[in-house]
Formats: C-alpha cells, structure tokens, sequence
C-alpha cells in the first residue's frame, strides 16, 4: 500500500506545477520591485559605428577631457548637444544600453563614470555615463 501512496504525492508534486505557473508571478513582482529601484535614467552617451574610433574616444576620457567635449568630436549620434540623451526611461532603449545605463553610478561631467570597455549594440559602439536616475 506505501508504494500506491508515493505516487499519489508524485501527482500532486506535478499539481505543484501550477504553483510554477505562480512563480511567473513572482517574476513579474521582482521585475517590479527592479522598477522601483529607478525607472528613468539622465544619459549621455558617445556613440560610434567603428570600434577602434570609440576606443579613441574613451582615451581621451581617460585623459581627462570633459564627456560633452569628447561627444561632440567623436559621436555620430546627439554630437551637437554633448551625447545627451536626457531622461530614458526602462523599455525604451536597446538591452545592452539599457543594462549597462541602470547598472552605472550617478556621476557628473567634471568626474564622469562611464562604461569601460564601449558597450556594443546594434547601433555601434557606445560609452555611456549617467546624471541623474528616478
């Protein structure tokens, strides 16, 4: 009789699969508990399709020219307003952007934290710092 009784649980184990469904749930609260965390980030970035001229672009960061500065030479995007791209908010920009835009640190153009090494997109190459999140 036990052995009857062990597959009776095993039943039930796999009724816990619906519990699973559950858990989908807990991702979407974890995803909104991640929103909470900041849901909007001030960007500026450098935006380069060739590699090599945005590893140039980031030795002259490293060099301690100003980030607007080296925009306006280097990118091929947002060039004339410093790389500013103002207030993004989660969703509207590409994956790779966006993880590295919410990871940085809030930093200034004087003292800017920026990605290092440019990260990679369909759009190209780009190096990324942030003013201000909500």
């Amino acid at each position: 009789m036990p052995p009857k009784k062990q597959p009776e649980k095993q039943t039930k184990a796999g009724g816990g699969k619906s519990t699973g469904g559950k858990s989908g749930g807990d991702a979407k609260e974890s995803a909104a508990k991640e929103k909470k965390g900041g849901t909007a980030v001030k960007v500026r970035h450098i935006l380069c399709e060739k590699q090599s001229k945005c590893l140039e672009a980031l030795e002259k960061l490293k060099a301690g020219q100003k980030f607007p500065d080296v925009a306006a030479a280097y990118s091929e995007d947002k060039a004339r307003q410093g790389g500013d791209l103002g207030w993004m908010t989660r969703g509207s920009m590409v994956g790779p952007f966006q993880d590295a835009a919410f990871a940085l640190p809030i930093s200034s153009i004087t003292n800017p934290v920026y990605t290092d090494p440019p990260i990679k997109t369909k759009f190209g190459y780009h190096i990324i710092m942030v003013e201000g999140k909500k």
